[in-house]
Protein backbone atom coordinates (compact mmCIF):
# COMPACT_ATOMS: atom_id res chain seq x y z
CA UNK A 1 0.00 0.00 0.00
CA UNK A 2 1.11 3.37 -0.91
CA UNK A 3 1.33 5.94 1.71
CA UNK A 4 0.67 9.56 1.00
CA UNK A 5 3.53 12.15 2.02
CA UNK A 6 0.77 14.52 2.32
CA UNK A 7 -1.69 15.68 4.37
CA UNK A 8 -4.91 17.67 2.77
CA UNK A 9 -8.70 17.57 3.96
CA UNK A 10 -11.62 17.32 1.33
CA UNK A 11 -15.13 17.63 1.83
CA UNK A 12 -17.00 14.85 -1.02
CA UNK A 13 -20.88 15.56 -0.51
CA UNK A 14 -22.30 12.65 -3.37
CA UNK A 15 -21.41 9.56 -4.81
CA UNK A 16 -20.50 8.66 -7.99
CA UNK A 17 -23.94 7.15 -8.02
CA UNK A 18 -25.60 10.18 -6.56
CA UNK A 19 -24.35 12.05 -9.27
CA UNK A 20 -25.17 10.14 -11.84
CA UNK A 21 -28.72 10.05 -10.20
CA UNK A 22 -29.01 13.97 -10.45
CA UNK A 23 -28.00 14.34 -13.89
CA UNK A 24 -30.89 11.84 -14.38
CA UNK A 25 -33.51 13.43 -12.66
CA UNK A 26 -32.40 16.92 -14.41
CA UNK A 27 -32.57 15.10 -17.83
CA UNK A 28 -36.13 13.90 -16.71
CA UNK A 29 -37.27 17.58 -16.01
CA UNK A 30 -35.90 19.41 -19.12
CA UNK A 31 -37.38 16.54 -21.51
CA UNK A 32 -41.08 16.09 -19.52
CA UNK A 33 -41.46 19.40 -17.86
CA UNK A 34 -39.18 21.40 -19.72
CA UNK A 35 -38.26 25.53 -19.85
CA UNK A 36 -39.90 28.47 -20.68
CA UNK A 37 -38.10 30.64 -22.93
CA UNK A 38 -38.97 34.08 -23.54
CA UNK A 39 -37.17 35.21 -25.85
CA UNK A 40 -37.60 35.28 -30.01
CA UNK A 41 -34.19 34.77 -30.78
CA UNK A 42 -33.63 32.54 -28.35
CA UNK A 43 -36.83 30.11 -29.00
CA UNK A 44 -35.61 30.41 -32.84
CA UNK A 45 -32.11 28.92 -31.73
CA UNK A 46 -34.10 26.12 -29.92
CA UNK A 47 -36.11 25.32 -32.78
CA UNK A 48 -33.00 24.97 -35.09
CA UNK A 49 -32.03 22.50 -32.84
CA UNK A 50 -31.96 18.79 -33.22
CA UNK A 51 -33.24 17.27 -30.33
CA UNK A 52 -35.50 19.94 -28.95
CA UNK A 53 -39.30 20.29 -28.90
CA UNK A 54 -41.48 23.49 -29.04
CA UNK A 55 -44.46 23.94 -27.93
CA UNK A 56 -45.26 27.75 -27.66
CA UNK A 57 -42.74 29.11 -25.32
CA UNK A 58 -42.43 26.02 -23.56
CA UNK A 59 -39.41 23.59 -24.76
CA UNK A 60 -38.58 20.33 -24.10
CA UNK A 61 -34.77 18.70 -24.49
CA UNK A 62 -33.91 15.70 -24.99
CA UNK A 63 -30.40 13.69 -23.40
CA UNK A 64 -28.74 13.91 -26.74
CA UNK A 65 -28.91 17.51 -26.90
CA UNK A 66 -28.05 18.01 -23.37
CA UNK A 67 -25.25 15.74 -23.66
CA UNK A 68 -24.10 17.06 -27.09
CA UNK A 69 -23.98 20.57 -25.34
CA UNK A 70 -21.79 19.48 -22.03
CA UNK A 71 -19.37 18.19 -25.12
CA UNK A 72 -19.29 21.40 -26.72
CA UNK A 73 -18.07 24.21 -23.20
CA UNK A 74 -14.86 24.08 -22.63
CA UNK A 75 -13.79 22.48 -19.22
CA UNK A 76 -11.74 25.77 -18.11
CA UNK A 77 -11.74 29.28 -19.05
CA UNK A 78 -8.97 31.87 -18.67
CA UNK A 79 -9.45 34.74 -16.94
CA UNK A 80 -6.85 37.65 -16.53
CA UNK A 81 -6.74 41.32 -15.13
CA UNK A 82 -7.22 44.54 -17.01
CA UNK A 83 -3.55 44.65 -17.35
CA UNK A 84 -3.58 41.30 -19.61
CA UNK A 85 -1.98 39.23 -16.89
CA UNK A 86 -3.40 35.67 -16.54
CA UNK A 87 -5.24 35.55 -12.63
CA UNK A 88 -6.29 32.88 -12.75
CA UNK A 89 -8.38 29.68 -14.49
CA UNK A 90 -11.90 29.24 -14.19
CA UNK A 91 -12.51 25.57 -13.33
CA UNK A 92 -8.92 24.54 -12.54
CA UNK A 93 -10.57 22.71 -9.16
CA UNK A 94 -9.39 25.68 -7.09
CA UNK A 95 -11.94 28.44 -5.17
CA UNK A 96 -11.79 31.95 -6.09
CA UNK A 97 -13.01 34.65 -4.01
CA UNK A 98 -14.60 38.43 -4.81
CA UNK A 99 -16.32 40.59 -3.39
CA UNK A 100 -19.83 42.20 -4.50
CA UNK A 101 -22.79 42.49 -5.06
CA UNK A 102 -25.77 44.81 -6.24
CA UNK A 103 -26.22 46.33 -2.80
CA UNK A 104 -28.80 49.04 -2.38
CA UNK A 105 -27.45 50.71 1.06
CA UNK A 106 -23.30 51.01 2.15
CA UNK A 107 -23.10 50.13 5.76
CA UNK A 108 -20.80 52.61 7.65
CA UNK A 109 -17.57 50.68 9.14
CA UNK A 110 -17.68 52.53 12.38
CA UNK A 111 -21.31 52.82 13.38
CA UNK A 112 -22.76 50.35 11.14
CA UNK A 113 -25.10 53.04 9.99
CA UNK A 114 -26.86 52.93 6.85
CA UNK A 115 -26.80 55.03 3.96
CA UNK A 116 -27.88 54.94 0.24
CA UNK A 117 -25.14 53.25 -2.01
CA UNK A 118 -23.47 55.81 -3.64
CA UNK A 119 -20.50 56.27 -6.25
CA UNK A 120 -17.91 56.89 -3.70
CA UNK A 121 -18.46 53.78 -1.85
CA UNK A 122 -18.19 51.57 -5.11
CA UNK A 123 -14.74 53.63 -5.53
CA UNK A 124 -13.57 52.68 -2.14
CA UNK A 125 -15.60 49.21 -2.39
CA UNK A 126 -13.28 48.49 -5.11
CA UNK A 127 -10.24 49.89 -3.86
CA UNK A 128 -10.50 47.70 -0.62
CA UNK A 129 -10.75 44.23 -3.18
CA UNK A 130 -8.11 45.59 -4.73
CA UNK A 131 -5.52 45.48 -1.65
CA UNK A 132 -6.57 42.35 0.18
CA UNK A 133 -4.96 39.35 -1.01
CA UNK A 134 -7.91 36.96 -0.19
CA UNK A 135 -9.82 38.30 -3.42
CA UNK A 136 -9.07 37.58 -6.86
CA UNK A 137 -11.87 39.63 -8.59
CA UNK A 138 -14.51 42.37 -7.66
CA UNK A 139 -18.13 41.36 -8.27
CA UNK A 140 -20.58 44.86 -8.97
CA UNK A 141 -20.70 46.02 -5.45
CA UNK A 142 -24.08 48.05 -5.03
CA UNK A 143 -26.42 50.12 -7.07
CA UNK A 144 -25.30 53.99 -7.53
CA UNK A 145 -27.54 55.74 -6.24
CA UNK A 146 -26.51 59.41 -6.62
CA UNK A 147 -26.54 59.92 -9.98
CA UNK A 148 -29.05 59.53 -12.83
CA UNK A 149 -30.88 56.41 -13.48
CA UNK A 150 -30.35 55.84 -16.48
CA UNK A 151 -26.04 56.18 -15.86
CA UNK A 152 -25.88 54.58 -12.78
CA UNK A 153 -24.69 51.03 -14.07
CA UNK A 154 -22.93 53.03 -16.51
CA UNK A 155 -20.65 54.98 -13.40
CA UNK A 156 -20.91 51.49 -11.89
CA UNK A 157 -18.31 49.80 -14.23
CA UNK A 158 -16.51 53.20 -14.89
CA UNK A 159 -15.76 53.13 -10.82
CA UNK A 160 -14.65 49.44 -10.60
CA UNK A 161 -12.33 49.15 -13.87
CA UNK A 162 -10.97 52.36 -12.84
CA UNK A 163 -10.31 51.30 -8.87
CA UNK A 164 -9.17 47.94 -9.45
CA UNK A 165 -7.18 45.84 -11.72
CA UNK A 166 -8.54 42.69 -10.98
CA UNK A 167 -11.32 40.69 -13.10
CA UNK A 168 -14.58 42.33 -13.05
CA UNK A 169 -17.72 40.34 -13.07
CA UNK A 170 -20.97 42.98 -13.66
CA UNK A 171 -24.41 42.66 -12.97
CA UNK A 172 -27.08 44.60 -14.87
CA UNK A 173 -30.20 45.04 -13.59
CA UNK A 174 -31.21 47.76 -16.92
CA UNK A 175 -31.10 45.74 -19.94
CA UNK A 176 -30.53 48.81 -22.06
CA UNK A 177 -27.75 50.00 -20.10
CA UNK A 178 -26.16 46.53 -20.45
CA UNK A 179 -24.69 46.50 -24.35
CA UNK A 180 -23.48 50.38 -23.16
CA UNK A 181 -21.21 49.54 -20.53
CA UNK A 182 -19.03 47.30 -22.64
CA UNK A 183 -19.00 49.63 -25.05
CA UNK A 184 -17.63 51.64 -22.18
CA UNK A 185 -15.29 48.97 -20.80
CA UNK A 186 -14.16 48.24 -24.83
CA UNK A 187 -13.20 51.91 -24.76
CA UNK A 188 -10.90 51.76 -22.65
CA UNK A 189 -8.21 51.64 -24.80
CA UNK A 190 -5.75 48.91 -24.84
CA UNK A 191 -8.14 46.69 -22.40
CA UNK A 192 -10.18 46.43 -25.31
CA UNK A 193 -9.40 42.87 -26.67
CA UNK A 194 -8.85 41.31 -22.96
CA UNK A 195 -10.95 38.48 -21.41
CA UNK A 196 -11.07 40.34 -17.85
CA UNK A 197 -15.04 40.92 -17.55
CA UNK A 198 -17.43 38.37 -16.71
CA UNK A 199 -21.04 39.47 -16.83
CA UNK A 200 -23.47 37.75 -14.81
CA UNK A 201 -26.78 36.48 -15.52
CA UNK A 202 -29.98 34.58 -13.72
CA UNK A 203 -32.79 32.63 -15.23
CA UNK A 204 -35.98 32.95 -13.23
CA UNK A 205 -36.62 30.04 -11.33
CA UNK A 206 -38.80 27.03 -11.18
CA UNK A 207 -37.83 26.88 -15.03
CA UNK A 208 -37.72 29.87 -17.18
CA UNK A 209 -35.21 31.71 -19.21
CA UNK A 210 -36.36 34.96 -19.19
CA UNK A 211 -35.96 37.36 -22.57
CA UNK A 212 -33.76 40.00 -20.73
CA UNK A 213 -31.17 37.33 -19.92
CA UNK A 214 -31.31 35.35 -22.84
CA UNK A 215 -30.79 38.53 -25.40
CA UNK A 216 -27.81 39.33 -22.75
CA UNK A 217 -25.98 35.86 -23.04
CA UNK A 218 -26.67 36.09 -26.88
CA UNK A 219 -25.19 39.92 -26.82
CA UNK A 220 -22.25 38.59 -24.24
CA UNK A 221 -21.43 35.37 -26.48
CA UNK A 222 -21.31 37.45 -29.58
CA UNK A 223 -18.60 39.54 -27.63
CA UNK A 224 -16.34 36.48 -26.95
CA UNK A 225 -16.44 36.94 -23.63
CA UNK A 226 -17.16 34.30 -20.61
CA UNK A 227 -20.44 34.34 -18.41
CA UNK A 228 -21.69 33.54 -15.45
CA UNK A 229 -25.08 31.88 -15.23
CA UNK A 230 -26.50 31.20 -12.16
CA UNK A 231 -30.21 30.65 -10.26
CA UNK A 232 -31.14 31.39 -7.31
CA UNK A 233 -33.73 29.06 -5.47
CA UNK A 234 -35.50 29.88 -2.41
CA UNK A 235 -36.52 25.90 -1.48
CA UNK A 236 -40.22 26.01 -0.61
CA UNK A 237 -41.10 29.05 -2.54
CA UNK A 238 -39.31 28.91 -6.56
CA UNK A 239 -37.68 25.37 -5.69
CA UNK A 240 -39.24 22.10 -3.87
CA UNK A 241 -38.96 22.60 0.00
CA UNK A 242 -37.11 19.21 0.07
CA UNK A 243 -33.39 19.71 -0.65
CA UNK A 244 -32.55 16.84 -3.62
CA UNK A 245 -35.81 18.27 -5.17
CA UNK A 246 -34.31 21.65 -5.15
CA UNK A 247 -30.80 19.94 -6.15
CA UNK A 248 -32.78 18.25 -9.38
CA UNK A 249 -34.68 21.61 -10.01
CA UNK A 250 -31.67 24.36 -10.08
CA UNK A 251 -29.56 21.34 -11.94
CA UNK A 252 -31.89 21.25 -14.76
CA UNK A 253 -32.17 24.91 -15.14
CA UNK A 254 -27.97 25.23 -15.53
CA UNK A 255 -28.48 22.63 -18.07
CA UNK A 256 -30.82 24.13 -20.43
CA UNK A 257 -28.86 27.35 -19.86
CA UNK A 258 -25.87 25.40 -20.83
CA UNK A 259 -27.80 24.16 -24.28
CA UNK A 260 -28.71 27.51 -25.18
CA UNK A 261 -25.37 28.77 -25.05
CA UNK A 262 -23.95 25.92 -26.81
CA UNK A 263 -26.73 27.06 -29.79
CA UNK A 264 -25.48 30.59 -29.84
CA UNK A 265 -21.94 29.28 -30.30
CA UNK A 266 -20.38 26.10 -29.82
CA UNK A 267 -17.47 26.37 -28.14
CA UNK A 268 -18.91 29.37 -25.72
CA UNK A 269 -17.43 29.64 -22.43
CA UNK A 270 -19.42 29.69 -19.56
CA UNK A 271 -19.58 29.47 -15.92
CA UNK A 272 -22.45 27.60 -14.38
CA UNK A 273 -23.71 27.66 -10.43
CA UNK A 274 -26.61 28.16 -8.07
CA UNK A 275 -27.20 30.46 -4.77
CA UNK A 276 -29.70 28.07 -3.43
CA UNK A 277 -31.28 29.44 -0.31
CA UNK A 278 -34.29 29.36 2.09
CA UNK A 279 -37.51 31.27 2.67
CA UNK A 280 -38.84 32.58 6.20
CA UNK A 281 -42.14 32.87 5.29
CA UNK A 282 -43.32 34.37 9.00
CA UNK A 283 -40.74 37.09 8.42
CA UNK A 284 -40.49 37.45 4.44
CA UNK A 285 -37.18 37.04 4.13
CA UNK A 286 -34.45 35.37 1.78
CA UNK A 287 -31.63 33.41 3.88
CA UNK A 288 -28.95 30.93 3.80
CA UNK A 289 -28.39 28.06 6.01
CA UNK A 290 -26.11 25.28 6.57
CA UNK A 291 -28.31 22.76 4.35
CA UNK A 292 -28.28 25.87 1.39
CA UNK A 293 -24.23 25.69 2.19
CA UNK A 294 -24.48 21.74 1.27
CA UNK A 295 -26.70 22.23 -2.02
CA UNK A 296 -24.27 24.38 -2.75
CA UNK A 297 -21.04 21.72 -2.75
CA UNK A 298 -23.44 19.37 -4.03
CA UNK A 299 -24.15 21.48 -7.44
CA UNK A 300 -20.03 22.40 -7.87
CA UNK A 301 -19.69 18.41 -7.13
CA UNK A 302 -21.86 18.35 -10.27
CA UNK A 303 -20.16 20.72 -12.45
CA UNK A 304 -17.41 19.39 -11.87
CA UNK A 305 -18.76 15.48 -12.80
CA UNK A 306 -19.47 17.58 -15.73
CA UNK A 307 -16.24 19.27 -16.26
CA UNK A 308 -17.45 22.45 -16.24
CA UNK A 309 -16.52 25.53 -14.30
CA UNK A 310 -18.52 26.06 -11.14
CA UNK A 311 -19.61 29.51 -9.94
CA UNK A 312 -21.30 29.04 -5.88
CA UNK A 313 -22.41 31.01 -2.75
CA UNK A 314 -20.72 33.71 -1.02
CA UNK A 315 -21.81 32.86 2.46
CA UNK A 316 -23.12 36.61 2.83
CA UNK A 317 -25.91 38.24 3.52
CA UNK A 318 -26.78 36.50 7.48
CA UNK A 319 -26.25 38.92 9.92
CA UNK A 320 -26.28 42.38 11.09
CA UNK A 321 -23.05 43.59 10.23
CA UNK A 322 -19.23 42.01 10.50
CA UNK A 323 -21.39 40.18 13.88
CA UNK A 324 -21.11 36.78 15.00
CA UNK A 325 -24.20 35.17 12.75
CA UNK A 326 -22.45 36.19 9.99
CA UNK A 327 -19.25 35.05 11.04
CA UNK A 328 -20.11 31.68 11.12
CA UNK A 329 -21.90 31.61 7.96
CA UNK A 330 -18.92 33.07 6.43
CA UNK A 331 -16.16 30.50 7.75
CA UNK A 332 -18.94 27.64 6.72
CA UNK A 333 -19.59 28.68 3.58
CA UNK A 334 -15.80 29.58 2.63
CA UNK A 335 -14.08 26.12 4.57
CA UNK A 336 -16.42 23.89 2.40
CA UNK A 337 -15.52 25.96 -0.59
CA UNK A 338 -12.00 25.99 -0.15
CA UNK A 339 -11.50 21.83 -0.02
CA UNK A 340 -14.67 20.94 -1.54
CA UNK A 341 -15.17 21.88 -5.91
CA UNK A 342 -16.45 25.39 -5.57
CA UNK A 343 -15.24 27.42 -8.50
CA UNK A 344 -15.94 31.13 -8.14
CA UNK A 345 -17.25 32.98 -4.55
CA UNK A 346 -17.97 35.84 -6.19
CA UNK A 347 -20.08 38.19 -3.68
CA UNK A 348 -18.60 38.50 0.11
CA UNK A 349 -19.63 41.38 1.78
CA UNK A 350 -23.16 41.78 2.46
CA UNK A 351 -24.98 41.53 5.29
CA UNK A 352 -28.60 42.41 6.23
CA UNK A 353 -30.14 39.98 3.55
CA UNK A 354 -27.21 40.37 0.75
CA UNK A 355 -28.87 44.42 0.95
CA UNK A 356 -26.13 46.61 2.29
CA UNK A 357 -22.67 46.52 1.13
CA UNK A 358 -20.56 46.22 4.48
CA UNK A 359 -16.55 46.84 4.05
CA UNK A 360 -15.98 45.32 7.94
CA UNK A 361 -16.99 41.87 6.47
CA UNK A 362 -14.95 42.07 3.51
CA UNK A 363 -11.95 42.81 5.47
CA UNK A 364 -12.77 40.10 7.72
CA UNK A 365 -13.63 37.66 5.15
CA UNK A 366 -10.02 38.11 3.80
CA UNK A 367 -9.16 37.22 7.50
CA UNK A 368 -11.08 33.80 7.26
CA UNK A 369 -10.23 33.06 3.67
CA UNK A 370 -6.59 33.03 4.36
CA UNK A 371 -6.89 31.01 7.47
CA UNK A 372 -9.35 28.38 5.21
CA UNK A 373 -6.45 28.17 2.80
CA UNK A 374 -3.96 27.75 5.49
CA UNK A 375 -6.14 25.04 6.80
CA UNK A 376 -6.93 23.45 3.25
CA UNK A 377 -3.14 23.13 2.38
CA UNK A 378 -2.35 20.57 4.80
CA UNK A 379 0.95 18.75 6.24
CA UNK A 380 3.64 16.63 4.79
CA UNK A 381 4.03 13.50 6.77
CA UNK A 382 7.32 11.79 6.09
CA UNK A 383 10.70 11.26 7.81
CA UNK A 384 12.09 14.55 7.31
CA UNK A 385 8.77 16.28 8.62
CA UNK A 386 8.38 13.42 12.04
CA UNK A 387 12.54 13.68 12.16
CA UNK A 388 12.42 9.98 14.47
CA UNK A 389 16.31 11.08 15.02
CA UNK A 390 15.62 14.58 16.73
CA UNK A 391 12.84 13.32 18.78
CA UNK A 392 15.27 10.56 20.21
CA UNK A 393 18.06 12.91 20.71
CA UNK A 394 15.82 15.15 22.83
CA UNK A 395 14.06 12.72 24.86
CA UNK A 396 11.31 12.07 27.38
CA UNK A 397 10.80 15.39 29.13
CA UNK A 398 13.03 17.39 26.64
CA UNK A 399 12.07 20.21 24.77
CA UNK A 400 11.92 21.38 20.88
CA UNK A 401 12.73 25.14 21.76
CA UNK A 402 16.23 24.86 19.86
CA UNK A 403 15.53 21.90 17.98
CA UNK A 404 17.05 22.38 14.47
CA UNK A 405 13.78 22.01 12.75
CA UNK A 406 12.22 24.36 15.49
CA UNK A 407 14.67 27.04 14.28
CA UNK A 408 14.32 26.01 10.03
CA UNK A 409 10.41 26.51 10.35
CA UNK A 410 9.03 28.60 13.26
CA UNK A 411 8.32 31.21 11.33
CA UNK A 412 5.73 29.95 8.68
CA UNK A 413 5.15 26.80 11.34
CA UNK A 414 1.54 28.59 11.50
CA UNK A 415 -0.88 31.25 10.92
CA UNK A 416 -0.48 34.69 12.06
CA UNK A 417 -3.59 37.33 10.97
CA UNK A 418 -2.29 40.47 10.33
CA UNK A 419 -6.09 41.84 11.81
CA UNK A 420 -6.00 40.51 15.47
CA UNK A 421 -3.05 40.41 17.17
CA UNK A 422 -2.57 37.40 19.85
CA UNK A 423 -2.82 38.96 23.02
CA UNK A 424 -2.18 36.92 26.37
CA UNK A 425 -4.58 37.57 29.49
CA UNK A 426 -2.02 40.06 31.31
CA UNK A 427 -1.56 42.03 27.92
CA UNK A 428 -5.20 41.83 26.88
CA UNK A 429 -5.83 43.55 30.67
CA UNK A 430 -2.71 45.75 30.03
CA UNK A 431 -4.39 47.34 27.20
CA UNK A 432 -7.45 48.09 28.81
CA UNK A 433 -9.37 45.02 27.27
CA UNK A 434 -9.66 45.43 23.55
CA UNK A 435 -12.04 44.32 21.82
CA UNK A 436 -12.08 42.24 18.62
CA UNK A 437 -15.01 44.11 16.82
CA UNK A 438 -13.46 47.23 17.55
CA UNK A 439 -9.90 46.11 16.40
CA UNK A 440 -11.94 45.58 13.15
CA UNK A 441 -13.26 48.29 12.71
CA UNK A 442 -10.35 50.26 13.48
CA UNK A 443 -8.63 48.42 10.53
CA UNK A 444 -11.38 48.72 7.88
CA UNK A 445 -11.34 52.60 8.58
CA UNK A 446 -7.49 52.66 8.05
CA UNK A 447 -7.81 50.61 4.87
CA UNK A 448 -10.46 52.59 3.14
CA UNK A 449 -8.97 55.91 4.14
CA UNK A 450 -4.81 54.83 2.82
CA UNK A 451 -5.56 52.93 -0.14
CA UNK A 452 -4.48 54.40 -3.36
CA UNK A 453 -6.10 53.72 -6.67
CA UNK A 454 -3.93 52.34 -9.64
CA UNK A 455 -1.55 54.98 -10.88
CA UNK A 456 -4.15 55.03 -14.20
CA UNK A 457 -6.94 55.66 -12.16
CA UNK A 458 -7.54 59.43 -13.41
CA UNK A 459 -6.96 58.26 -16.75
CA UNK A 460 -9.84 55.65 -17.01
CA UNK A 461 -12.06 58.37 -15.08
CA UNK A 462 -11.84 60.50 -17.85
CA UNK A 463 -12.32 58.64 -20.75
CA UNK A 464 -15.12 56.98 -19.37
CA UNK A 465 -17.02 60.53 -18.12
CA UNK A 466 -16.22 61.30 -21.68
CA UNK A 467 -17.66 58.69 -23.20
CA UNK A 468 -20.88 58.46 -20.84
CA UNK A 469 -21.16 62.12 -21.87
CA UNK A 470 -21.16 61.26 -25.54
CA UNK A 471 -23.89 58.62 -24.39
CA UNK A 472 -26.02 61.10 -22.87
Amino acid sequence: MTISPFVKPVLTVLTAQQMEQVHSYSLNILSRVGIRVDSPEGLALFAQADGAQIDGERVKLSPELVNWALKSAPSTIEIYDRNGKQAFTAGDGQAHFGVGVTNLFYQDPQTDRLSSFAREHMASGTRLANTLPAFELVSTLGIINDVEPEESELYSVLEMAANTIKPLVILNSDPTQFAASLDLLESLGEFKSMPWVIPYFNPVTPLIINRETCDKMITTIHRGLPFIFSNYGMAGTSTPITAGGTLAVLNAELLAGLVLSQLVKAGAPVILGSLPAFFDMKNMTDFYDPQTILLNSAEAEMLAFYGLPHAGTSGSGLGWSADLPSAGMHWLNHLTAIIGKTGLAPFVGGSLGSKAFSPTSVVYANDIILQARYFAAGFALNNDTVNIEEIESIGPGGNFLMAKSTRQNFRNAYYTSNLFPRLSLEKWVQKDYPQATDILRQETTRLLSTIQPPQDHDTIISLGEDFIRRLG
